[in-house]
């Protein structure tokens, strides 16, 4: 059979880092003495720091504050993860062992910092699971911009029409479709109601199989 692969994000698909993100962002707000609109994180889920903070945020323009904001709250976010701990979401283990098993190739596509991603694995041990990482730290264009996910692809030497995307954020199924990338969502974060421009919507990837994202691939 032709190689194929999956292309995961990670915040919400992987693990559930909601949580650790938004005190992250209150942290930031409150050490610099910044305003932080009540729906900020709900606005900008799955979107990178360099466009929330000068964009939705409004909190700086110039790029080198940006990045020591960006930068800043990362850090926070590692050390409240740290303390706090972090599970893989349901069905995420057996999900990545039944690919691994079946020679499918896997990446992780996000937006969040290589840091952040490194961390997680020191927590749960699945690094092995993944043949390649884009990250923040590889784009220049965000979600819903495509560039993570053809990067991804370009990774797994795969073209992208032998790739699947797994992601929980509208920004992101946006990038995946940009991409010409056929997009399960998870319905971790937002209603499953809302995700029906995904190719395939569940409620966790407990209800995956290989077979299930086999079907997606088009030849």
């Amino acid at each position: 059979m032709e190689p194929w692969g999956v292309i995961f994000d990670w915040d919400g698909v992987v693990v559930d880092s909601s949580a650790c993100h938004e005190k992250s962002w209150e942290a930031l707000a409150d050490e610099e003495k910044l305003p932080l609109p009540p729906d900020h994180f709900k606005k900008g889920f799955g979107m990178k720091n360099e466009w929330i903070i000068p964009k939705m945020l409004k909190w700086a323009q110039d790029p080198s504050e940006v990045h020591r904001l960006s930068r800043r709250k990362e850090a926070l976010y590692r050390e409240i993860t740290a303390k706090a701990g972090i599970e893989l979401l349901p069905g995420v283990k057996a999900l990545l062992e039944n690919l691994k098993n079946n020679g499918v190739r896997t990446a992780v596509g996000s937006s969040t910092q290589r840091e952040n991603i490194d961390l997680i694995i020191s927590l749960t041990g699945i690094g092995d699971f993944f043949s390649a990482f884009v990250t923040a730290e590889d784009v220049h264009l965000g979600k819903p911009h495509p560039e993570v996910f053809l990067k991804a692809a370009e990774k797994l030497s795969l073209p992208t029409h032998r790739a699947v995307v797994i992601e929980d954020a509208h920004v992101g199924i946006e990038a995946a479709r940009a991409g010409g990338i056929k997009v399960l969502a998870v319905a971790t974060t937002h209603p499953r109601s809302t995700l029906l421009d995904a190719d395939k919507v569940v409620a966790s990837l407990t209800e995956v199989s290989v077979g299930l994202l086999g079907s997606m691939i088009t030849h």
